[in-house]
């Protein structure tokens, strides 16, 4: 990190011995403090009493530190006084790291469209996990080496593998161009090697802190590359056992993985109505044995639910927004998406395909700058799903650091339930919004309430300009309701800007959670609200009241909770 300032210090902190007047008295204090005054020729004054009892002494703000250390010497003299120390400065440490491109990261720290990753750095970097990047293997750079474990190739075909064989223990990249149109089927056009795993590997975790190049979301995790995409792509049979091997189980023919991963990044996909089950099978495997999957949403301005395997079941679907907040042009959307996360905009969606017009709006990340073979590394913008899915990666595996026990569903839900509206606007459903990942981490690192949960877990369908409620009979309680009390809502709705949330209490006190907002256009409230009601008796029949102020999308209460 950056080195602190150096302040100088203004005040210091005197207290007195228990038996000196000046332990109780504010006037003895401020006595003693004009007879160090006279004595050491300072202008000192006493300022307050510290709730831990001692006093507060402002030596003004031209003090030297030759003044700091003549007063102190001064009260340090002084058989009435236990200890004398300085009132020095902190500094949040959350500083922003010393990688010179961190400045083009917009999508970590800007409040508008970034992920709010840095604030999450004082409680978790991603020690202790390793991410699968199951991609097109590993093109060798300075800015990941370190934090690079073994991988696996997993093409099984040695023409598309382009390293001479089949499967072997070398995840090296070696390239995916095409060299002519039609070369991968029709429609397919020629095109330069992506290196787009290790694209998506930089924003998971690259060196971070090492004066150069580029941040990683989490950058003291392990990242193993794992090779299913080679020349004209990659089979579902190749990914599906590269699934299984990344997650720790066993595959025929291939030696078990030393390292298994508790985050996989799937930043790849293709058409299908539906998932297939080699797909399915291999993603329970890996939930099953703990490993989180998240599968970017996909990039053709469509309903993800016809690509696979955001398709599929036990994975985290990520669509992408831009810098200004807004669901990217070409990212897919539905209401099997989970969350959004920044996937950027390299041209405006009216510009030709192809072209880079708006490269500062990009995802900024390690590459390599071959156009067939690997050359130098260098660093580029790139923009699509495959850029936000590993946005939420690095936060799976933040969250996995500052927890271990975490389940892959219960980082699936933290990272949704503390996810922002997006500031823009998402047609078709984007989730639950743009993840927050220091909102997050902060979620499941704090000690939930302790209190006894009162639920309903009964659905209550919420239909177009209607309004619908919810009962919970709180009993056995004495006295009144918390001024802090809990009130945990999930409730599914393809629009939930239609919806206002309200919690009735049992004389009838109408408190609101939630407003309506016709930009909101993100999928369910799941949230957990925080209520005075001090005022209320405890026990009766307390509501949740859902009024629907639009047309064109419904849903329902799934269940809702409060926690005295």
């Amino acid at each position: 990190m950056r080195a602190l300032p150096s302040a100088p210090v203004e005040k210091v902190i005197v207290t007195y011995k228990s038996q000196a007047a000046e332990a109780g008295s504010n006037t003895a204090a401020k006595s003693d403090t004009a007879e160090k005054a006279a004595k050491t020729g300072e202008t000192l004054s006493f300022e307050r009493r510290l709730a831990g009892g001692g006093a507060l002494v402002d030596l003004g703000d031209s003090a030297t530190k030759q003044d700091l250390t003549e007063v102190m010497d001064a009260f340090r003299a002084d058989p009435s006084v236990a200890s004398v120390e300085p009132d020095i400065r902190a500094y949040a440490m959350a500083a922003a790291p010393n990688d010179t491109d961190y400045a083009k990261q917009w999508d970590l720290f800007e409040a508008t469209g970034g992920m709010n990753v840095p604030a999450a750095w004082d409680k978790t970097t991603g020690s202790g996990v390793t991410v699968a990047v199951i991609d097109t293997g590993y093109a060798a750079h300075s800015d990941l080496a370190t934090n690079v474990v073994s991988g696996y190739d997993f093409i099984s075909t040695s023409a598309d593998a382009r390293d001479g064989n089949g499967r072997d223990a070398d995840p090296k990249d070696e390239g995916d161009w095409n060299a002519t149109d039609g070369e991968c089927g029709t429609g397919s056009k020629a095109s330069n090697s992506s290196w787009h795993g290790t694209h998506v590997a930089g924003t998971i975790g690259a060196v971070t802190n090492n004066t150069k190049g580029i941040a990683g979301i989490a950058y003291n995790a392990k990242i193993q590359p794992v090779r299913v995409l080679g020349k004209c792509g990659g089979s579902s049979s190749d990914i599906a056992d590269a699934i299984t091997w990344a997650s720790g189980g066993t595959v025929p023919g291939v030696p078990a993985n030393a390292n298994p991963a508790k985050v996989i990044n799937l930043s790849l996909g293709g058409a299908s109505a539906s998932c297939p089950s080699v797909y399915q099978t291999a993603i329970n495997g890996a939930v099953s044995r703990g490993t989180t999957v998240v599968v970017a949403a996909g990039n053709s301005n469509a309903n993800a639910s016809g690509f696979t395997p955001a398709n599929c079941a036990n994975v985290i679907n990520v669509a992408s927004t831009s810098r200004e907040g807004n669901r990217s042009y070409y990212s897919n959307f539905g209401t099997i998406v989970d969350v959004s996360a920044p996937g950027g905009e390299t041209r405006r969606a009216t510009d030709t395909p192809g072209t880079v017009t708006t490269p500062e709006n990009g995802i900024y990340s390690t590459l390599n700058s071959g156009t067939t073979t690997q050359s130098a590394e260098n660093y580029k913008p790139y923009q699509g799903t495959s850029m936000a899915a590993p946005h939420i990666a690095g936060l799976a595996a933040l969250l996995k650091s500052a927890k271990s026990t975490l389940t892959p569903a219960e980082i699936e839900s933290a990272i949704k339930a503390n996810a922002r509206p997006l500031p823009g606007t998402c047609t078709g459903g984007c989730g639950t919004g743009i993840a927050d990942s220091a909102k997050t981490v902060d979620a499941v690192t704090t000690t939930p309430p302790v209190g006894t949960v009162f639920t309903n877990a009964t659905d209550v369908t919420i239909s177009d300009n209607t309004t619908v409620s919810s009962s919970i009979a709180v009993t056995g309680r004495t006295g009144n309701a918390p001024a802090a009390l809990k009130v945990g809502v999930d409730i599914k709705h393809t629009w939930r800007g239609d919806l206002v949330v309200d919690l009735v209490a049992p004389d009838g006190t109408v408190r609101n959670l939630k407003a309506s907002s016709s930009s909101d256009s993100a999928d369910n409230v799941v949230a957990t609200y925080t209520v005075d009601a001090s005022s209320e008796v405890a026990n009766g029949t307390w509501k949740l009241q859902v009024r629907d102020v639009a047309s064109g999308d419904t849903g329902y209460i799934d269940s809702w909770n409060l926690t005295f």
